[in-house]
């Protein structure tokens, strides 16, 4: 496929990679202006002597946090994702359970949201699937905690299930343990109107305005306060900042920007890349 974009790249403006690194010896030797959007972890140490050896090809992260294990990249931006406006309906009165949404594994946290939920006395429903990798630790760790009357757990749900699912949540938990990148669930949340309780790490602090969105917490019993004052979020405050920041149009605009930048340079004989 990469063997293909270097054949036909002078069809085109730009290129804009999505594939991590694996393009990047033949990226190297193009005319045709491009850009690499990493979308993953990027706290890994055999990255380092990877992204030194490739710092003159044009990147964007998805969150500023992401970029700070490699801040000698070439970075030219960072687009923060976004979603198409009605694909996740806003719902005003939310039923009385907490959601958990995403995969069972050690740095997701799904037994620190189980402890949140028993000790704030809430419902927790989680939508979740267990990838093979992560079979044993759910069999070991997760599985044995199900078993509370409190919790819910209904595996992992389809795209049209997600908007009920979220919606219905008085709020999101998002208790992570490593270096989120971004963390998409965040935003489909807010896209519901659901405010989100997060441990602070990686982009948490980038998405949520702590007292306005959610609230960002350093452990469980920050956490269970934070249930305790839900309350006080707006859940129409929530919708708008989604609109506001994190709409698929303001997303395309972002790279748009940058991708006349690119291109003006390329013209101007002073590529970037």
């Amino acid at each position: 496929m990469v063997e293909q974009v270097a054949k036909r790249a002078g069809e085109f403006d730009l290129i804009h990679f999505h594939i991590a690194q694996l393009h990047f010896p033949i990226a190297r030797r193009l005319a045709t202006p491009h850009l690499t959007t990493l979308h993953g972890r990027l706290d890994l140490p055999e990255l380092v002597p990877l992204y030194r050896e490739y710092r003159e090809l044009p990147l964007v992260s998805i969150s500023d946090a992401q970029r700070h294990p490699l801040p000698h990249a070439g970075w030219v931006g960072t687009v923060h994702h976004g979603l198409p406006s009605d694909v996740l309906r806003f719902q005003p009165d939310p039923g009385g359970y907490l959601a958990f949404l995403g995969r069972i594994s050690p740095e997701k946290r799904v037994d620190r949201a189980i402890a949140i939920a028993i000790a704030a006395g809430c419902r927790l429903r989680i939508a979740a699937k267990v990838d093979n990798v992560d079979r044993e630790y759910f069999d070991r760790e997760i599985r044995p905690l199900l078993d509370h009357p409190m919790i819910d757990f209904i595996g992992e749900i389809d795209e049209t299930e997600k908007g009920a699912f979220l919606g219905g949540a008085r709020a999101l938990l998002f208790p992570i343990d490593w270096p989120e990148p971004f963390g998409l669930v965040q935003i489909e949340a807010l896209a519901c109107g659901t405010p989100v309780i997060a441990f602070r790490g990686g982009s948490v602090e980038e998405i949520l305005d702590s007292g306005v969105t959610g609230f960002i917490v350093d452990n469980v019993e920050e956490a269970v306060d934070a249930v305790r004052r839900l309350d006080r979020i707006s859940r129409r405050t929530c919708r708008e900042v989604f609109e506001l920041r994190f709409s698929v149009r303001r997303m395309a605009l972002d790279y748009v920007r940058i991708y006349k930048a690119l291109a003006g340079a390329a013209s101007a004989g002073d590529l970037v890349a």
